[in-house]
């Protein structure tokens, strides 16, 4: 008998163009959230968005609070987890770019509180998905959360942010390539589950970066339009799937192990960038489409080598050699590579 369940939660609202900055009061309206929001954001987001937000509040009656946080840490979560409490707030609205939101995700889920995404930056799929990552020591947790019940993503403030946080937000899509192949792999070889819907529409987001790649340019709102549109389609799929699976694969575990060997060397989205196509030669060998993945995010000016990251080529190996003790995911890198495949892949791509 047939006995299968899936819960999906995803935004009930999605805003996403010009000047939109302006209707997150009258968005959240068109939701169930009501009360006294909390404003959770940091220093340049708050003079970027969240102080026109407050602004918004006021002029209609209401005092909204807001705490700024500086670091991204559990500490963090729990200082505004009290904050809520103290301002008896309805719902947080987390605005900036993956520090405040993930923050802002992870202590409204504690609260049971709703959520609102605001992103200043589009720089992760966080911006929309059910999971909020926070370092602690040299370790970056990813925790399992709500996702947000509204999203509002101005274009114009997107386009104004530092460019470099746009092409990590690309590079953290493209990566989505492998991500899949790795679900697959892991579905075929460990009988993980796996959602074929999911997976069509995190490749689909990665293709239309990838073929789109020489339109994304600095300060463009059409850019930040595609950008932001394919960051939520992907947050969307890990809804679907229950999991980061569909945007998480062996890349990402690179990327968390340079974390630990190299920390704040490069952004999250420009590692697994550069480890995608790594993992897409170790897929598909020399004719396989790691050209792509390298040449989509050459397109608009993100990493491609160790270099560019700021990182020694052997911190690359020793990362990518040890990369499958991060977790208990099962992925191209199998129970690990050999210090020979990994300079192999590294050297056949140039990335090294």
């Amino acid at each position: 008998m047939f006995t299968k369940t899936s819960w999906i939660k995803l935004p009930r609202n999605v805003v996403v163009g010009h000047d939109v900055l302006g209707s997150v009061r009258e968005v959240v309206a068109d939701t169930h959230l009501r009360g006294r929001p909390l404003v959770v954001t940091s220093p340049t987001p708050n003079e970027v968005a969240a102080a026109d937000i407050v602004a918004q509040y006021e002029a209609a009656g209401t005092d909204p609070a807001l705490v700024e946080v500086d670091t991204a840490s559990f500490d963090a979560v729990t200082r505004v987890i009290d904050a809520a409490e103290t301002a008896d707030a309805a719902y947080l609205i987390g605005v900036g770019g993956g520090k405040a939101i993930d923050i802002a995700k992870m202590a409204s889920d504690d609260c049971d509180l709703g959520f609102v995404s605001v992103p200043t930056a589009a720089s992760h799929d966080g911006i929309v998905s059910g999971r909020g990552s926070v370092p602690e020591g040299d370790t970056r947790h990813s925790v399992a959360a709500d996702p947000p019940v509204a999203v509002v993503a101005d274009t114009g403030v997107l386009a104004d942010a530092p460019w470099e946080l746009t092409t990590a937000g690309c590079a953290d899509i493209i990566s989505n390539y492998t991500a899949v192949k790795d679900w697959r792999l892991a579905n075929r070889l460990k009988n993980v589950e796996y959602s074929e819907y999911a997976a069509a529409l995190a490749e689909m987001t990665a293709e239309l970066l990838v073929e789109s790649a020489d339109s994304i340019r600095p300060g463009l709102e059409e850019a930040a339009w595609m950008v932001v549109k394919a960051l939520v389609s992907s947050g969307v799929a890990m809804s679907i799937a229950g999991s980061s699976r569909p945007a998480s694969g062996a890349e990402h575990l690179v990327s968390h192990q340079l974390d630990r060997i190299a920390p704040g060397e490069a952004l999250h989205g420009h590692q697994v960038g550069v480890a995608a196509i790594v993992t897409e030669y170790l897929h598909s060998g020399e004719r396989g489409d790691w050209r792509a993945v390298r040449d989509a995010l050459d397109a608009i000016d993100a990493p491609t080598t160790a270099a560019g990251l700021g990182i020694d080529d052997d911190v690359l190996l020793d990362a990518l050699t040890s990369a499958h003790e991060i977790r208990d995911r099962y992925t191209i890198l199998g129970n690990g590579i050999s210090e020979a495949a990994a300079r192999e892949a590294v050297t056949k791509t140039g990335v090294v």
